[in-house]
């Protein structure tokens, strides 16, 4: 299928989505939007992708929303479909089973650190900056900056980044809990590599439950997230691959996980 602002390409069960409009940052509009979700499902939907990569071509990997959509807000009903739009792409990564790497070639402003925030693993280069800038517009986050961004850096450097609107480093993103790892320019596609291995010869279907029990457990007091926790553990322990997995513990060999 053919795309106008992405490039789509699947191999060895990585499937990857590359934002795709270097000349404008990559930035976020409307078309983005429709083509990054009908890929995404794709491979949400197709049982030989096991892994799902993002990132951008050029030096961007996504340098927030187009301002002439945003500026096409004329009514409250307008701007609540932006809102609603730009909150449904972002909740896609979280609900998916499979692992989502975001593969930070560079900028990352405003809806492009949202979106990288929604993703299991975030891999930067060092000369990636961070920012959630719309304050200096006259708006505010609307893809879960205001939210996702304190959870993951704490209130004080949240609240530093949303109501300041000024970058932070690669260097300080990893510091603050931001991403999972720095790499050298250049080096980026070694580590995201490293990992995709990593997590496709493990079970697919315990990959996802535990996603789903860090996940969804995070938002619940510790009581209720403990108890899902045993629900999935339980769940889990019936699977084939649960069985395979402490069968080959015991014979001391590597376990042969279905990878289907």
């Amino acid at each position: 299928m053919a795309y106008e602002t992405i490039i789509v390409e699947c191999k060895d069960g990585v499937g990857k989505i590359t934002f795709n409009r270097p000349d404008k940052l990559n930035a976020y509009n409307q078309t983005l939007s429709q083509e990054t979700r009908r890929a995404f499902d794709e491979f949400a939907a197709d049982r030989s992708v096991r892994v799902i990569v993002f990132t951008g071509a050029g030096r961007a990997f996504m340098a927030g929303a187009d301002i002439n959509m945003l500026n096409t807000a004329s009514t409250a009903k307008d701007s609540a479909g932006l809102a609603d739009e730009k909150m449904l792409d972002i909740a896609m990564f979280e609900a998916c089973p499979k692992p989502v790497i975001a593969a930070i070639n560079g900028l990352a402003f405003g809806m492009g650190c949202e979106l990288l925030m929604a993703c299991d693993f975030r891999i930067a280069v060092e000369s990636a900056k961070f920012g959630q800038p719309e304050i200096k517009l006259g708006v505010i986050a609307g893809g879960g900056g205001t939210q996702r961004l304190t959870r993951l850096v704490g209130l004080t450097k949240s609240l530093e980044m949303n109501l300041i609107g000024e970058p932070i480093t690669a260097e300080e993103g990893l510091r603050y809990g931001l991403l999972t790892r720095v790499v050298p320019d250049g080096k980026l596609w070694e580590e995201v590599e490293v990992f995709t291995k990593r997590l496709i010869n493990l079970s697919a279907e315990s990959l996802g439950l535990c996603k789903q029990a860090v996940l969804q457990g995070a938002s619940l007091p510790l009581k209720d997230g403990i108890e899902l926790e045993r629900e999935l553990f339980s769940k889990v322990l019936l699977t084939a691959d649960a069985q395979e997995g402490t069968k080959a513990f015991l014979e001391k060999r590597k376990p042969r996980f279905n990878q289907k």
